[in-house]
């Protein structure tokens, strides 16, 4: 038996499902989900996939594979599709660093930690809000011949490291035989997508970057996520991957929704206005705190115990995050995602009530 797994216990994230919420009224913030929804082509997508229900997906997802080539200027080679971003977190770490020492920034998405574990990696934990700040501590401790996990921008801290900085962490982990895994699931959203690093993997063996269109396109329940990374690790990631594990309906909207760049520029928008918005009001209630935050989601410091601010909001009708259980945060910090002006002002009552 392997202990890794006998011991595993699975992450808890947000979203009504974690909490056994049921009530269509209760209004999520607790999921970083893109305030704009989902592409109309992609929903028209989905109703024509519905008619290949009962046919077995590609396997290889290759029409998917091509629109996603072409959506982010590489050649379909570099670019691996998957059920979601999680799919391939865990297939990279079994694949390509099982055992190996890896570096996690602290606090950041748990699934790093849990399927680095799984692998039998050994995990270190670098205690950073915000990594720009502390960039040169955190390249001293790269470990040889292991892994470094950057996610750009951060959950649930909303902070972000430029491509100049990600860069430099690129080549020190290189001349240290070290894999890059640099999740990017965020900054499609964010007001600086320039900063990405996604035309390096072209040149850099050891870097892969992780989107997902679960963030960008609204897509999550449909499950649609994708790597970019060199040939030959696309290629043992692809050698891994379990068949048929993206449907027919979600290869179809994932292939509208990337067509559809305007409806990121109007997601941009909506953000860029809301997040100042929700911010601004949010700092002037009493108790509250919050970070600054180039994504799509504010991480707020309370002078309450999270979990039992969280049940109090959730009597009023809204779900955020409590960050009680992300490693290196204390019992004081909630997240919301950024909503539409009807559903921020929600959040808004709500926290000067029980605030």
């Amino acid at each position: 038996m392997n202990l890794a797994h006998a011991s595993h216990t699975p992450v808890s994230h947000g979203g009504r499902h974690s909490m056994g919420i049921r009530d269509p009224h209760i209004v999520d913030f607790s999921s970083n989900i893109n305030p704009a929804g989902i592409p109309d082509s992609a929903v028209s997508a989905l109703r024509r996939g519905l008619g290949r229900a009962a046919e077995y997906p590609d396997a290889g997802s290759l029409d998917l594979v091509s629109a996603l080539a072409r959506y982010t200027g590489l050649g379909r080679a570099n670019i691996l599709a998957g059920n979601g971003a999680a799919e391939i977190i865990y297939n990279f770490c079994s694949a390509l660093v099982p055992g190996r020492r890896v570096l996690v920034p602290v606090p950041t998405f748990a699934e790093y930690e849990a399927a680095s574990r799984l692998a039998g990696c050994r995990v270190s934990f670098f205690k950073t809000m915000n990594l720009a700040d502390d960039l040169d501590r955190f390249v001293s401790r790269i470990p040889k011949d292991g892994c470094v996990f950057v996610c750009n921008p951060n959950n649930p801290t909303g902070s972000m490291i430029s491509k100049k900085q990600m860069s430099r962490i690129v080549a020190a982990a290189s001349a240290r035989s070290c894999m890059v895994f640099a999740d990017e699931c965020f900054i499609e959203l964010t007001q600086n997508p320039e900063e990405s690093v996604i035309s390096m993997v072209k040149r850099r063996e050891n870097l892969l970057v992780l989107r997902s269109l679960t963030k960008s396109f609204g897509l999550a329940g449909v499950r649609v996520g994708y790597a970019a990374a060199s040939k030959e690790t696309v290629r043992i990631l692809r050698n891994v991957k379990i068949p048929w594990s993206i449907s027919c309906m979600a290869q179809e909207a994932g292939i509208a929704a990337v067509k559809d760049r305007r409806h990121l520029q109007r997601s941009r928008k909506i953000i860029r206005t809301e997040s100042e918005f929700l911010r601004n009001k949010m700092s002037q209630i009493p108790g509250i705190q919050c970070s600054p935050s180039f994504a799509n989601f504010v991480l707020v410091r309370t002078r309450q115990d999270s979990a039992r601010l969280q049940k109090k909001l959730l009597r009023r009708g809204v779900l955020v995050r409590d960050c009680g259980n992300f490693r290196g945060l204390g019992s004081n910090y909630i997240r919301v995602a950024v909503r539409t002006r009807r559903e921020n002002l929600l959040l808004l009552r709500a926290l000067e009530a029980v605030a």
